[in-house]
């Protein structure tokens, strides 16, 4: 088994490679003059089962070129097996058509790493479910849901607490998460969307007064929404909210828009490598995933079980 990154995420991938005790595999990813992506592999992968760590967060397009082109340069070196392993996948969000005349980018990218040569595709909380079936090969989707329930039980396990989800859609991963903090109780927030990237949240279902919130989603991008929905919660006599969502994609004024919001605490994953400005936010926390994916690559490894990791 060897482990390979490209360079979206070299310290997720040093300390996946650091929990499975091997080395990265030595390999360089650099550009001509142009910008054109060139990947190299030093060493000999022939018969190997190789696990490629890439997520392609910003700049999306060059992460998603610099897999695309690793992964070809191990299937021609005659790799037995290459697994794709990408923590925060993007386009996932393009995962169906709106309205007419707009793509399903989502689909394009996995028939894009398909065609490159993986046999497998290992990822974390990918936007919505449906996206495995975007692919012919297996791929497993991984829940980041353990990692923070243990994370909030020893940080918040004595207070009263609500698990939220910010919008309609996120029920089922709020419902999972609030299952693993001993059936804590549900709460939801109406929010409409007037146009891409703004929403006015609505109403608050659910009785949220006195109770320490717990804010979950998969992405935060803008930051606008999340926001938007910890203002809405403390208005309504939440005691306080705090957010866990596994993939930080804090675009644009999206730390500062943190900083100066209600949130407590805003803890995401290293599933994407952290901005500076995130790292030194006092309202930042980051949980490391490494250890789930580690072992989840130990396991495909194996050939044993991956679900068993979230029974």
């Amino acid at each position: 088994m060897k482990i390979m990154s490209g360079n979206s995420n070299l310290p997720l991938a040093r300390a996946i490679a650091g929990y499975l005790e091997l080395p990265l595999t030595d390999a360089s990813v650099r550009r001509f003059a142009d910008e054109e992506i060139f990947v190299e592999i030093h060493e000999n992968v022939r018969g190997e089962d190789v696990f490629v760590v890439q997520p392609t967060s910003y700049p999306a397009n060059d992460n998603l070129m610099e897999l695309l082109i690793g992964i070809d340069a191990l299937r021609r070196a005659s790799a037995k097996r290459i697994t794709a392993v990408v923590p925060y996948f993007g386009y996932a969000r393009q995962d169906r058509k709106p309205g007419p005349r707009t793509p399903i980018s989502a689909k394009l990218v996995a028939n894009l790493i398909t065609e490159a040569g993986a046999d497998r595709v290992l990822s974390v909380d990918l936007h919505a479910g449906q996206i495995q079936g975007f692919f012919d090969i297996p791929t497993d989707n991984l829940f980041a849901a353990p990692v923070m329930a243990a994370d909030i039980q020893a940080r918040y396990g004595d207070e009263s607490l609500m698990v939220v989800s910010p919008d309609v859609g996120g029920v089922v991963r709020a419902r999972a998460l609030a299952k693993r903090l001993d059936n804590a109780p549900l709460a939801i927030v109406d929010k409409r969307r007037d146009r891409p990237g703004q929403s006015e949240v609505m109403n608050i279902i659910g009785d949220v007064k006195d109770r320490a919130c717990i804010l979950i989603d998969d992405i935060i991008d803008s930051g606008g929404t999340l926001c938007n929905a910890a203002q809405a919660l403390m208005d309504e006599g939440a005691a306080s909210v705090t957010a866990y969502i596994t993939h930080g994609v804090l675009s644009g004024a999206a730390v500062s828009r943190v900083s100066n919001s209600a949130l407590k605490e805003l803890v995401i994953t290293d599933s994407i490598q952290a901005t500076d400005a995130a790292k030194n936010s006092d309202r930042i926390r980051i949980l490391t995933i490494a250890p789930l994916i580690g072992e989840a690559i130990r396991r495909i490894a194996d050939e044993s079980s991956v679900s068993s990791l979230f029974d």
